[in-house]
């Protein structure tokens, strides 16, 4: 299962584990020819998949998303909270609705998946969570809102990583740093784009395909010893 799965980093870890064999739950909001687009790359695929459109703001509609995805594909070994916004503005100038509705969608959302996963996981004493934070969860200027919302989804992580333990269940995040993806492409003017640029050591932004691949790898069994991390993906921009 992936909340945001239509677009960025949520289309491609999609794509990266039905390269695995997994069958996909995908959520999307609003971007109906984008979930059309994924689907049918899906079925090229060959796995199973489901598109379910939601605000996962709404807790009640993503437990019938997981119930209906239960229902239809199976148990949910993987459930993957990719869902995301951003309102940028300094605090100051910061609306009331910009501050809540990023908290909402990116705090409150990734929770409302968390919880609604890990029951029927719970059940089966097996499962693994992976959550979407971001470098910005040390701080980021011009950012307060969201970088409020990924520093709670590393809490939130860690937290759920303890009390999942005894049942089996692992839960990691990953922050990506500087990745190209639609939420990216618009926010920096050419001189941002080049300051920010230069402060990654790798010398370039990442790929959302190789957030999947990190993703992947947290999913699976290579990384049976891990829960309660936090896997930066950033280039070296925070090092």
């Amino acid at each position: 299962m992936i909340s945001g799965g239509s677009r960025g980093i949520g289309r491609a870890t999609a794509l990266r584990l039905a390269q695995d064999g997994y069958d996909i739950s995908f959520a999307y909001r609003s971007d109906e020819e984008a979930a059309s687009s994924l689907c049918k790359e899906l079925d090229e695929l060959g796995v199973r998949r489901l598109a379910q459109r939601l605000d996962v703001v709404d807790a009640r509609a993503v437990r019938d998303w997981v119930a209906r995805t239960e229902n239809e594909l199976g148990p949910v070994a993987v459930a993957v909270a990719s869902a995301g916004i951003t309102r940028d503005r300094p605090l100051l100038l910061m609306s009331d609705q910009d501050w809540q509705d990023v908290i909402d969608t990116n705090l409150d959302g990734t929770a409302h998946l968390c919880r609604a996963a890990l029951f029927p996981m719970v059940k089966r004493k097996s499962g693994v969570i992976i959550t979407l934070s971001s470098v910005s969860g040390a701080g980021n200027p011009g950012q307060g809102n969201y970088s409020a919302s990924k520093a709670g989804i590393i809490g939130l992580t860690c937290a759920l990583a303890k009390e999942a333990a005894r049942f089996g269940i692992r839960v990691n995040a990953v922050a990506p740093g500087m990745i190209e993806t639609d939420m990216t492409a618009g926010a920096f003017t050419e001189e941002q784009r080049a300051r920010t640029l230069a402060a990654v050591p790798l010398g370039r932004f990442g790929s959302a395909e190789e957030v999947a691949e990190s993703i992947a790898f947290l999913a699976s069994d290579k990384a049976s010893y891990i829960t309660g991390a936090v896997l930066r993906i950033d280039g070296g921009i925070v090092v």
